[in-house]
């Protein structure tokens, strides 16, 4: 091999390492961006819950109600100008939240798991406890999107899967 082809070889190589290297500066930018996602997505969804916790405490101590509710949504909006989230539609969804959860501390990870809009598409179309837990730990464990827990719910999963339990090996048994 000949001087030439040989720095050649050298200098290609030292491009292809030094590829490499960027893709993994690339790659550490990208798991930096996506554990900042769930970090604010983490403390969105304890905001949401503190709320939802402080109005229905408030709705059973003095009677908070819908007029009350309304007139929070304005002030948050003319405290907070531009701030998404606090209409008075959703102050009662964080309401539910906070109500249903409360009393299921082993789901408290895979709600703050998923983003609000996938906990409540959980939270509406459910119709018993046992069906939220599935969807809660089947969108987590899986990483759905809120379309994904959509088109899961459409199909029915969760009937499927209580008609027809995956079979254990009788090894497994």
């Amino acid at each position: 091999m000949t001087h030439s082809a040989t720095t050649e070889l050298k200098a290609s190589g030292s491009a292809v390492s030094e590829h490499a290297a960027f893709e993994e500066i690339v790659g550490l930018i990208e798991q930096s961006r996506l554990q900042a996602v769930r970090a604010v997505n983490t403390t969105l969804i304890d905001l949401y819950w503190n709320v939802g916790e402080y109005i229905s405490y408030k709705i059973q101590s003095d009677g908070w109600g819908k007029g009350t509710v309304q007139a929070l949504s304005v002030f948050v909006q003319k405290m907070q100008p531009g701030i998404r989230g606090f209409s008075p539609q959703n102050i009662w969804r964080m309401r539910q939240f906070f109500e249903t959860y409360r009393d299921e501390p082993n789901l408290s990870p895979l709600l703050r798991d998923l983003p609000w809009s996938s906990n409540l598409h959980i939270l509406s179309r459910s119709k018993r406890p046992e069906e939220r837990e599935f969807y809660l730990r089947m969108a987590s464990q899986n990483h759905w999107q809120v379309r994904e827990v959509a088109r899961q719910m459409d199909v029915a999963l969760f009937e499927r899967a209580l008609l027809h339990p995956p079979k254990l090996s009788t090894v497994l048994r």
